[in-house]
């Protein structure tokens, strides 16, 4: 849902001054580089990759420092350079107090962020624990087991 028209930057500033924030330039500059998006800030939207489109989403709903992060499929069209990114970025955010929610198929990338992991299918939980109960290797084998179990 990004303004193809416009570039990167244009595309942040206009959510920022949507926000109301004071000082938005520097606020968009620090949302465009946390994402890695500084060097191609100025090219147009429709110019970019889809995983560099994707990096300037998440810059845009970032930039006004949401205290509640509801990522759907996040890490989705990103390249190792922006799923690390977006992964440092959550990190700062949950360090912040910032409440995380994500839906990933990621499932080393979900697990490194998480205080609390859950496997769900068809809106039932199969499996909900807190940090210090997680172990991965059980939780992948829980996953592949819920999608061989989809077919």
């Amino acid at each position: 849902m990004l303004y193809e028209a416009l570039s990167p930057r244009e595309n942040v500033s206009f959510t920022a001054q949507l926000y109301g924030i004071r000082d938005s330039r520097a606020r968009v500059e620090d949302s465009l580089r946390r994402m890695s998006m500084l060097e191609r800030a100025d090219a147009p939207i429709r110019s970019l990759s889809r995983g560099m489109q994707q990096r300037v989403s998440i810059a845009r709903a970032m930039v006004h420092s949401p205290q509640l992060v509801l990522a759907d499929e996040p890490y989705s069209g990103l390249d190792e350079s922006g799923a690390r990114a977006l992964t440092a970025l959550l990190g700062e955010l949950r360090s912040a107090g910032t409440a995380i929610i994500v839906v990933t198929h990621n499932l080393a990338e979900g697990l490194s962020l998480a205080t609390h992991a859950a496997v769900m299918q068809r809106g039932k939980f199969l499996r909900y624990d807190s940090a210090e109960r997680i172990d991965a290797g059980s939780y992948a084998a829980t996953y592949r087991e819920a999608l061989a179990a989809n077919g």
